[in-house]
């Protein structure tokens, strides 16, 4: 195995403190192509996919990989914007905020992101980090709720990145912050914001789907969901059942996480509701799921199922708030690292 050389000036031995903040991912183009590079990495994952290789890799190559990169790459250009994907904007401004943020806390610590599929990977962005002569990482992802497909193949990347380091880093790892009192509060600020500007209306939120099975085998995905929906329903002064929570971005024919996001849009509708509000708490950046998937494709079908007026509020994305509250999740996680060394 060939391992990596190591910056020089890591040999005086001070430690240095870096954060490698880490999102989903993004293809690089609106293009089939792009998609396509994109998707076969996601979709190689075990821990996206969870069937045998040689049952699945047929499937995917042969069928997935064929099909569903145009359909998506449409999609895509139907929000990308002139910097590029939303996500990928999103994220990078996380990033730059974070380390104002945490600068002016007195904390001189750099800040990197990466993207679990596509570019910047974190690979590179670990190898960034080590070239700054950085020798202790926070690994913090962008995913409030925890999950074995979303965290957990974090986790699987950066290990697989520290089998090819000569000097592995000491490691830190934000596993999950679904109930962190910033987070709801970052939550709670954005929907009050919205309901001062456009008044209440049913509130539902949308979470990212997963099969069922996964959570029959322990995940603890959607208790973590559901427990967002408690603390934010207490934050916003409703009652529990006031804030109805489902999932969407269904892939494949197995059964996954109920209620759907588009059936109870439908049902409501039916129902008479004739405003909603829909938030999703899992996506802390705006991105395809929001802007495409709930922006456009629930909306139709709330519409179309009699609905009169639908409204997407937007993620947290760069709003003080949600970053005061992740320079707090960091700050917690670095205690006992030196923090004020020139990075």
């Amino acid at each position: 195995m060939n391992f990596r050389a190591e910056p020089a000036d890591l040999a005086d031995g001070a430690p240095r403190v870096g954060i490698l903040l880490v999102n989903l991912g993004t293809p690089d183009a609106p293009t089939a192509p792009a998609v396509r590079r994109y998707l076969a990495e996601f979709l190689s994952d075990p821990r996206v996919v969870e069937l045998p290789k040689a049952l699945w890799w047929p499937i995917l190559h042969g069928l997935v990989l064929r099909l569903r990169p145009a359909k998506s790459a449409r999609k895509y250009a139907t929000i990308w914007t002139p910097e590029g994907s939303p996500l990928a904007v999103w994220t990078a401004k996380q990033q730059k905020l974070l380390a104002g943020y945490l600068g002016q806390a007195g904390q001189r610590v750099p800040v990197r992101h990466a993207m679990r599929y596509g570019n910047p990977g974190i690979a590179a962005g670990l190898d960034e980090l080590r070239a700054a002569g950085v020798t202790r990482v926070l690994v913090l992802p962008l995913y409030p709720q925890y999950s074995s497909a979303t965290t957990g193949s974090v986790f699987d990347a950066v290990a697989a990145w520290g089998q090819h380091a000569r000097r592995v880093p000491e490691l830190r790892f934000v596993h999950e912050y679904h109930d962190d009192a910033g987070y709801i509060g970052a939550l709670a600020e954005r929907v009050t914001a919205h309901w001062q500007s456009h008044g209440r209306a049913d509130l539902l939120l949308s979470f990212h789907g997963l099969p069922e099975r996964a959570v029959q085998l322990g995940d603890p995905y959607r208790e973590a969901c559901e427990s967002t929906a408690r603390a934010l329903a207490a934050r916003l002064g409703l009652a529990p059942q006031a804030l109805r929570v489902s999932f969407q971005s269904r892939f494949g024919k197995a059964k996954w996480l109920q209620p759907y996001t588009e059936a109870t849009l439908r049902q409501l509708a039916r129902d008479g509701v004739s405003r909603v509000d829909v938030f999703c708490p899992g996506f802390t950046a705006d991105c395809l799921e929001t802007l495409e998937e709930i922006e456009v494709e629930a909306r139709a079908a709330f519409l179309q199922a009699g609905g009169r007026e639908f409204h997407y509020i937007t993620a947290l994305n760069d709003r003080p708030a949600w970053i005061a509250a992740l320079r707090d999740i960091a700050q917690r996680h670095l205690q006992g690292w030196d923090t004020a060394r020139p990075a």
